[in-house]
């Protein structure tokens, strides 16, 4: 992929700005993410405590310290702590994919759901599950990267197409035609086998639901994987930021970072999308959010979006418990009903309005 569309320069290098004053923003940008982590703590235990039977906080901890094997401990060691940290690892995943894929391609509409490469990656694991009954974890989730990587492949050559070449939006309209495409073909496979649907059904949504703790295990090294690379990444794409040949004064090797950084967005998208099933608009909305108040700088941004994004999927997981008890509504539903009201407002935007 190449860049296109709008740059923006590293908030440090702005004239006017005193070491002094730096310092200052530095630190209190370091104390917010110390405060985030702190709230995220809090809603992990929340997300333990809250669901069909809601469980006392002294009760979680005594599980997490002191399990007893009394069915509140076997319910939370067995179901609520994979789900709670499959929300961290998926949350993390998806957002720092979307912060990576808008400073790539500079493009504020880039989203790992709203340009198809999660049901790219679903349509993956699909055909591993429905079509080759690959049933283990470790062997589906190449099946998810092999799709989230052509995904990519082919939104950008649609987007780009014609002598207007990619535009946000363009790559936004391309994405979700693609995306319908691979979610009608992902579809089509499971009407042929109906336990295959019945098993996957709530999956396609974009569901937390029902992870074992061997799924976690068998997907965490390439969240974890994705995660490590895309934050060492910072440095370089600040320096791209500034366009190519400016990066490459700094010496910053541009094909060297666009390859890692669509390395990183396919082990993440991946890795999230075979775990959780294909969800949008936490990498659109999380990075816009975080960025109206680090600015561009993605030592910065990336950071934050890590911390920030499993708060937003981890309370919409909540409140989808909290809303349908004792059911549940999905957490792609709930993302989605967070998440577009900002793709809204991000698409009328004047500088995003023309194709």
């Amino acid at each position: 992929m190449s860049p296109g569309g709008v740059v923006e320069a590293v908030p440090e290098q702005a004239p006017g700005k005193t070491p002094a004053r730096r310092a200052g923003r530095s630190a209190a940008l370091a104390a917010g993410l110390l405060a985030g982590v702190g709230a995220l703590v809090l809603l992990v235990l929340l997300s333990i405590a809250v669901g069909s039977r809601s469980v006392p906080l002294s009760t979680v901890l005594d599980a997490l310290t002191a399990p007893d094997g009394s069915t509140d401990h076997t319910v939370i060691r067995e179901l609520r702590v994979p789900r709670t940290l499959l929300g961290l690892g998926v949350g993390a995943a998806l957002g720092l994919a979307g912060a990576l894929m808008q400073s790539l391609t500079r493009n504020p509409l880039a989203d790992p759901g709203l340009l198809g490469v999660n049901y790219g990656a679903a349509l993956g694991v699909t055909v591993a599950l429905g079509l080759l009954d690959l049933s283990d974890p470790a062997v589906y989730v190449w099946f998810a990267f092999a799709g989230a990587a052509l995904s990519a492949v082919l939104v950008y050559a649609l987007g780009s197409a014609g002598r207007s070449g990619a535009s946000p939006v363009r790559l936004a309209l391309a994405g979700v035609a693609l995306g319908m495409v691979f979610h009608a073909a992902s579809s089509a496979i499971l009407r042929m086998d109906t336990a295959t649907f019945d098993r996957m059904r709530f999956w396609l949504t974009g569901s937390l639901a029902g992870p074992t703790p061997e799924i976690a295990v068998r997907l965490a090294p390439f969240l974890v994987a994705g995660v490590v690379l895309g934050l060492m990444l910072a440095g370089p794409l600040n320096a791209l930021a500034l366009g190519d040949d400016a990066g490459r004064s700094l010496g910053v090797g541009v094909g060297r970072t666009r390859a890692l950084t669509a390395v990183a967005v396919t082990l993440l998208c991946g890795s999230a999308t075979a775990a959780a099933g294909p969800l949008w608009f936490v990498g659109l909305a999380v990075p816009h959010a975080v960025r109206t108040f680090t600015g561009p700088d993605q030592r910065w941004l990336l950071p934050y979006t890590v911390m920030l994004s499993p708060v937003l999927l981890l309370g919409s997981d909540i409140l989808g418990r909290v809303i349908a008890a004792p059911g549940e509504v999905q957490v792609g539903i709930m993302c989605a009903v967070v998440g577009a009201p900002v793709f809204i407002l991000l698409a009328r935007r004047r500088r995003l309005a023309a194709l």
